[in-house]
């Protein structure tokens, strides 16, 4: 068997440091070290890998492509690291520490609530972060270590270091401008929908041009409540989450269901487990079912 390369948890460091920041001035200021001690570092990390990991650029160097799966690594490592610690730390002093929870707003505000404010009830202890984003980001700082758990929709391919359980599905629907007459799909359009790369625009493209649908995308938001006003607006269709569309004092007039998407509750595999984090999680499973 080969034996394996002798990594520090510092060299990982460096690395992700470098890949996310702008320059390594910056990075070496993130990581607190000098530019000399953080580019010796990663030389040495360079050589225990055994792979070229930097290319040239003038003076400056960047992080290959080819290194994405040892950048990866490196995150994927630290984040577990930081779990260690944090598992350790609340060992040591017998506080519950902070709970760190991403939810697209779906979840937080129409699915979810009733799940958190119980669970803020009851363990008052427990520090309870929420942090509303898309899907996609929220993941993004999953792996990253900045999040404990996710509630997003499911990913359209697996994220490594991910581990992802169903909790709902839920309908989405086509809505069109008020007054605008029925016809064909052929005849839909303009659209205003979730901006490009979000796992619910790829969900709802697809399914449009199966239909024969036009895609002519004339204004993009993350906010459900800004796509609504548009559509009221007469700016364009759109096609929304049910449980989003048809609320308040003015819902809008579904012509007709589109597809559904799922949610799952996204986890770090193989992270040391946090007891709270397992009790909110049950909680937010009990949720699990079809709205």
């Amino acid at each position: 068997m080969q034996p394996l390369p002798d990594l520090s948890i510092r060299q990982l460091e460096y690395l992700v440091a470098v890949a996310e920041e702008p320059t390594w001035a910056v990075a070496a200021e993130r990581v607190g070290v000098s530019a000399s001690a953080l580019s010796q570092g990663l030389a040495e990390l360079e050589r225990r890998v055994g792979v070229a990991l930097f290319d040239r650029d003038g003076r400056r160097r960047l992080v290959r492509p080819s290194a994405a799966p040892v950048v990866a690594h490196a995150r994927q490592v630290l984040a577990l690291t930081h779990d260690l610690a944090g598992w350790a730390d609340r060992v040591r002093t017998g506080r519950s520490g902070a709970l760190r929870l991403g939810m697209i707003d779906a979840a937080a505000v129409v699915h979810l609530p009733d799940q958190l404010r119980r669970f803020r009830t009851g363990h008052p202890d427990v520090d309870l972060r929420l942090r509303v984003a898309p899907s996609a980001e929220l993941l993004d700082l999953l792996v990253a270590g900045e999040l404990d758990l996710v509630v997003c929709v499911d990913p359209p391919t697996p994220v490594g270091g991910i581990d992802t359980a169903p909790l709902l599905t839920e309908d989405l629907a086509v809505y069109a401008p008020p007054g605008h007459p029925t016809g064909p799909p052929t005849t839909w359009g303009p659209w205003v929908l979730f901006p490009a790369g979000s796992h619910t625009r790829a969900l709802v493209v697809d399914e449009l041009r199966q239909l024969g649908a036009p895609i002519d995308v004339v204004a993009e938001s993350h906010q459900p409540d800004v796509l609504r006003e548009m559509v009221q607006l007469g700016v364009g269709w759109t096609v929304l989450p049910t449980s989003q569309a048809e609320h308040g004092d003015r819902p809008l007039h579904r012509r007709r269901k589109l597809t559904s998407r799922r949610l799952v509750l996204a986890t770090r595999s193989g992270s040391v487990h946090d007891p709270a984090a397992d009790e909110l999680a049950a909680s937010l499973a009990a949720r699990r079912g079809l709205t």
